[in-house]
């Protein structure tokens, strides 16, 4: 028998000037039992830095590879964003790139390695995909306070977050990387 997965409760206040989104978030998320709590915060950190009309968690969870981590979808149900949150491969990057007009990834680790992979590889659309770094320390302490239920004030201003759990505050830079094509390779 398979372990299950374990539901963590968040509420969140959401104060992200960069988007001029201001919101009071309440959700739940299924943290699958191979799951870090890195790669679980940044799930939830990628839900706040996304959060708009649409989002959703995948239905499948972690454990479906054709569903991205996060999803924005219209209103016909049609994919506007596919998000993915740790360090996809290419093939995948690919793959949802011709599914969606919009990919995003945020990465819960170093990129350094997965950057020329994605350079070298035929990834459709390439230098249009998104890919996101939080800095270490913030992830870190995040996770190290992970807990089933959770409340917390995220503010967001020139890609600086300010994460507040009770009476103390995380903060650190999110980095967008440039996910490039190398030269003489033609757009697919």
């Amino acid at each position: 028998m398979g372990l299950s997965a374990t539901v963590h409760v968040f509420e969140a206040t959401l104060n992200d000037a960069d988007r001029g989104v201001h919101a009071t978030l309440d959700f739940r998320v299924a943290r699958h039992p191979s799951e870090t709590a890195e790669f679980l915060t940044m799930r939830v950190l990628a839900y706040c830095l996304e959060y708009g009309e649409g989002l959703e968690f995948s239905k499948g969870g972690l454990s479906d590879p054709d569903q991205p981590a996060l999803a924005v979808r219209d209103l016909t149900g049609a994919l506007r964003s596919w998000i993915e949150v740790g360090l996809p491969e290419p093939a995948r990057l690919h793959k949802a790139a011709k599914a969606a007009p919009r990919v995003a990834v945020y990465a819960h680790k170093e990129v350094s390695a997965l950057l020329p992979r994605l350079a070298a590889a035929a990834v459709h659309r390439a230098s249009d995909i998104e890919l996101y770094t939080l800095d270490a320390a913030l992830l870190e302490g995040f996770a190290r306070r992970l807990d089933r239920r959770m409340r917390f004030d995220l503010a967001v201003s020139d890609r600086q977050l300010y994460l507040t759990l009770g009476p103390e505050t995380l903060s650190g830079a999110l980095t967008r990387h440039a996910v490039g094509l190398p030269a003489g390779r033609p757009r697919s």
